[in-house]
């Protein structure tokens, strides 16, 4: 599915993403400082850069401008603590493509990295599971050919099970992969959007969303 460069200093946020990344297909490589990052952009050849703003050596923001200059176009998506809107402005200008505050869910990067590089080489993504359709970048879903109203979290809580359709997810899975990396809350929360998305979803014939009892959820074709 194409290569990705994570830039950033946690190593245990950085394995995450990475774990998540290579869970929907992607080869990764980890850099921890900006320096690491311009050696592993000139051997890995990512075709795109997950880049944390703040770094031991240096901002992500000064890094991006360098590895343009360098005409390195792999599109950059940023991580950042701070949610200020002039730096977001400022990421974009020098050339970054989107732009992700901590603390978020694993899929909702997944996500942007997937629409960003589909944007960028033109691409529109529809995962289709049976006769469910699921819009990746209008972020609309449809059954039977009618558009079905779901909330954020419940597009991206269905679009992780239509993904792995077929294969038993835990709820400890779904909670790391869905809901924000350092979310404390309980696994109960699973289970009542999935209860959300089976009012929507499952409103029609056959039901798609299953529950394996004592391990998980699946999404299948009875």
């Amino acid at each position: 599915m194409g290569r990705i460069l994570v830039v950033d200093d946690e190593h245990y946020l950085a394995d995450l993403v990475a774990t998540a990344l290579r869970y929907e297909g992607f080869e990764t490589a980890i850099a921890g400082t900006g320096r690491e990052a311009g050696e592993l952009v000139a051997s890995f050849e990512p075709d795109l850069i997950v880049l944390d703003v703040m770094l031991p050596d240096g901002s992500g923001i000064d890094i991006c401008r360098k590895l343009r200059r360098t005409g390195c176009l792999a599109p950059v998506v940023f991580l950042t603590a701070r949610d200020a809107t002039e730096d977001k402005i400022a990421g974009l200008t020098v050339g970054g493509d989107d732009y992700v505050t901590k603390p978020f869910s694993l899929e909702e990067l997944v996500l942007r990295v997937q629409a960003v590089l589909r944007r960028t080489k033109g691409d529109t993504k529809v995962l289709r599971f049976a006769d469910l359709e699921i819009n990746e970048d209008a972020h609309e879903v449809r059954r039977h050919g009618e558009l079905i109203d779901l909330t954020p979290t419940e597009f991206k809580l269905l679009r992780f099970l239509v993904v792995h359709a077929g294969k038993v997810l835990s709820k400890r899975q779904i909670l790391d992969h869905v809901w924000e990396y350092d979310f404390n809350g309980n696994d109960g929360v699973v289970q009542t959007y999935v209860s959300y998305l089976r009012r929507k979803v499952d409103a029609f014939d056959p039901p798609l969303i299953h529950t394996i009892p004592r391990i998980g959820y699946i999404v299948r074709v009875r």
